[in-house]
């Protein structure tokens, strides 16, 4: 049995996340939660293995299913047609093409998943999102409903994993540890957090499936604690290795400052400060938070690039550089990795440390967008000098390991 608290209404539009935004205003968050997770990957040292053949992703940002799909890509018609026979009309009327009711698209693929299985659920969110605004806006979250719902019948990550897929950047694991978790209970968990991703094969490698199920710690952790960020970290600490340890973090922050942006709300985050929780954080932590912090002052400033730099510099010094490269990052994020915009937000820093780390995470930005150097290089190529020097040798280091 779940806690309730929880998990239950974790990604609701209308409970404790209010009321739902335009689609318009959402539509490039899944490119940002897309370049958060590949940027603290490689930070971590994580060589993501994708498919570099895939098609260009100039067109659309939320191109997810382009991006990191891996997994069943059979006969989706069929699978499609299948899975709307398991539900009734009437509830899948929220299913229309207009419809932005979260609620329902969670009951609707909870009862795919318990009805027809992991694999028709994720055809079915593959076909609708080829179409649907909403649903290309909800992916990743989407991804998450399957996934915990999937871990109601299977013992631990290990069963699940295999069964999943990557689509929407991998939010089936992150959904998977959810529920695992949610099933321990927070009176077992101290004794047990150590131990639920010991079923995950590359360990010793730090695999990408390793990597996402630490990290999906984090969003567990958060899930069954209420959001309660700090809380959550001492979780992390329980789990033996610095590295797991950070993954695992890395999780909590992530799950901490999309809360704002779209599904639900969280005291961690204030307007008036936008830098916590980053400056409250552990020492050992706060590099992962100020990785991904710009994404939510860009918020609080309405998109004003040149305030999140003077906020960025009112960072801890040693910390200034990362939150720099986060900027750099939501830069090419916000633009849908455009050469001119992404190049005229990172000259909006003063030169020298706040030009060069702005530079450093567009371009790894571009790389994780395309899957691809060489609108990168053309990214580098805009710059002269040091920046162009620096940007060209980013570039190169990144790509040999993404």
């Amino acid at each position: 049995m779940v806690e309730r608290g929880g998990l239950e209404n974790r990604y609701t539009r209308n409970g404790i996340g209010g009321s739902n935004p335009p689609v318009s205003a959402v539509t490039m968050w899944p490119k940002i939660v897309i370049g958060i997770l590949a940027f603290i990957a490689l930070a971590l040292g994580i060589s993501i293995v994708v498919d570099k053949d895939l098609p260009s992703l100039s067109n659309v940002a939320p191109a997810v299913n382009d991006l990191v799909g891996r997994g069943q890509e059979g006969e989706e018609g069929n699978e499609v047609a299948s899975s709307s026979e398991a539900l009734n009309t009437a509830e899948a009327k929220c299913l229309d093409a207009d419809s932005t009711d979260f609620d329902c698209y969670e009951a609707y693929y909870t009862d795919l998943v318990k009805g027809a299985g992991i694999a028709v659920a994720f055809s079915d969110l593959r076909n609708r999102y080829k179409a649907n605004a909403y649903v290309q806006a909800q992916c990743h979250p989407l991804t998450h409903v399957i996934g915990r719902v999937a871990a109601e019948g299977l013992e631990n990550p290990g069963e699940a994993f295999p069964k999943g897929d990557a689509f929407c950047w991998s939010g089936y694991y992150h959904g998977v540890l959810e529920g695992v978790i949610g099933k321990i209970g927070l009176q077992n968990l101290p004794s047990k957090i150590n131990t639920i991703c010991s079923t995950i094969p590359g360990k010793e490698r730090y695999s990408f499936d390793y990597y996402n199920c630490v990290h999906g710690l984090g969003h567990g952790v958060m899930a069954i604690t209420q959001n309660e960020l700090f809380k959550s970290l001492e979780y992390c600490d329980r789990i033996t290795g610095t590295w797991e340890q950070k993954s695992c973090a890395s999780g909590a922050f992530m799950e901490n400052v999309i809360a704002d942006q779209i599904n639900h709300s969280s005291k961690y985050l204030r307007p008036s400060e936008p830098l916590y929780p980053c400056t409250a954080s552990p020492e050992k932590y706060k590099e992962t938070c100020y990785l991904m912090q710009t994404s939510y002052i860009l918020k609080v400033t309405n998109g004003d690039f040149q305030k999140t730099f003077a906020w960025c510099r009112q960072a801890e010094s040693e910390h200034q550089n990362t939150c720099f490269a986060s900027l750099g990052r939501d830069a090419s994020g916000r633009s849908l990795s455009k050469v001119e915009p992404t190049k005229n937000v990172c000259l909006l820093g003063s030169p020298g440390d706040e030009q060069t780390y702005c530079v450093v995470g567009a371009v790894k930005d571009f790389i994780s967008y395309y899957h691809s150097d060489v609108q990168a290089k053309v990214f580098c190529n805009s710059f002269t000098g040091p920046l162009r020097e620096t940007c060209l040798s980013t570039a190169e280091s990144y790509y040999q390991i993404f």
